[in-house]
């Protein structure tokens, strides 16, 4: 079992204006179905040739982290929960598990590499396509 690259992650105070530049920079577009709007506290963008994406995420800290662009993994096979495990067994080290915050199926779980960086392991794409929540 091995995880893929479900999007890039950017900690940020003003997700849709931030969004904004970078896709004017990159060219990159707004997901189909789901445009990006002002105060909207998480945006993506994509990249229209390879569908790499990027997630603009707002934070309440006064102060931004030094470490503020993380992956977000999701399980190319089984579920979050045992990705997670996986996970654990390779050595990282868990920071916070918010699974189940927002109801059942809901969530990730973020980890830190062996050197500080974090990444998120989030539900797997059969996971979303049962239609549990979140």
């Amino acid at each position: 079992m091995t995880s893929f690259v479900s999007h890039t992650t950017v900690d940020c105070h003003h997700a849709y204006e931030l969004s904004e530049w970078w896709k004017a920079l990159l060219g990159y577009v707004d997901v189909e179905d789901d445009p990006n709007e002002p105060g909207h506290e998480e945006c993506t963008i994509v990249d229209p040739g390879t569908g790499h994406s990027i997630l603009f995420l707002e934070v309440p800290d006064a102060e931004l982290p030094a470490k503020r662009i993380h992956f977000d993994l999701r399980p190319r096979e089984g579920s979050r929960d045992e990705e997670v495990e996986r996970v654990r067994a390779l050595g990282a080290r868990e920071v916070a598990d918010h699974r189940g915050e927002w109801g059942p199926g809901t969530g990730w779980v973020v980890f830190e590499d062996p050197e500080g960086n974090q990444f998120c392991i989030l539900r797997s794409p059969a996971e979303i396509d049962a239609g549990s929540a979140g």
